[in-house]
């Protein structure tokens, strides 16, 4: 590779000049500073950002323990604890079947009033209902962990 007469000026003249390695470790810490201090300044105004912030809902059913048949429950939706209003309660068979899907939705109190009829399995004594919940609009809360289940036991 050849190399024209204004680069070999270049090199020679840097070869020379002493300061340059002087010079590069305080730019790099000045650039380090600032660079932190800049992340810094983003990351506090994303943290402020209450969007990104979810909570987990959570029910609490009554009767936690019911028998097969026609059966009323009660599904309290709760987030950190704080009633939940408008979220909507799915009710699905487990291992103690129902026709099909029973929903409500909950009001301000976070309640939701829900009649299921539970049927178990031939020489079956126990089964599970499973609850889902659907988060009310918004984007503040989450369902993803398992719901506490209604357990059906026969008389």
């Amino acid at each position: 590779m050849t190399r024209s007469p204004d680069d070999e000026r270049t090199l020679a003249r840097l070869r020379r000049d002493r300061r340059a390695i002087e010079g590069l470790p305080i730019r790099l810490v000045i650039a380090l500073v600032v660079g932190v201090a800049s992340l810094g300044v983003m990351l506090s105004m994303v943290n402020g950002i209450g969007g990104l912030q979810t909570t987990e809902l959570d029910t609490r059913p009554t009767p936690e323990v019911t028998t097969p048949g026609e059966q009323t429950l009660t599904v309290q939706v709760v987030g950190d604890g704080d009633p939940v209003a408008d979220a909507t309660v799915v009710v699905t068979g487990d291992s103690a079947t129902l026709d099909g899907p029973v929903t409500a939705e909950t009001g301000p109190d976070g309640n939701a009033t829900l009649t299921v009829a539970p049927r178990l399995g031939p020489n079956a004594d126990e089964g599970t209902l499973t609850i889902e919940i659907k988060p009310p609009a918004g984007g503040q809360y989450t369902d993803r962990r398992a719901n506490t289940a209604v357990l059906v036991i026969d008389d």
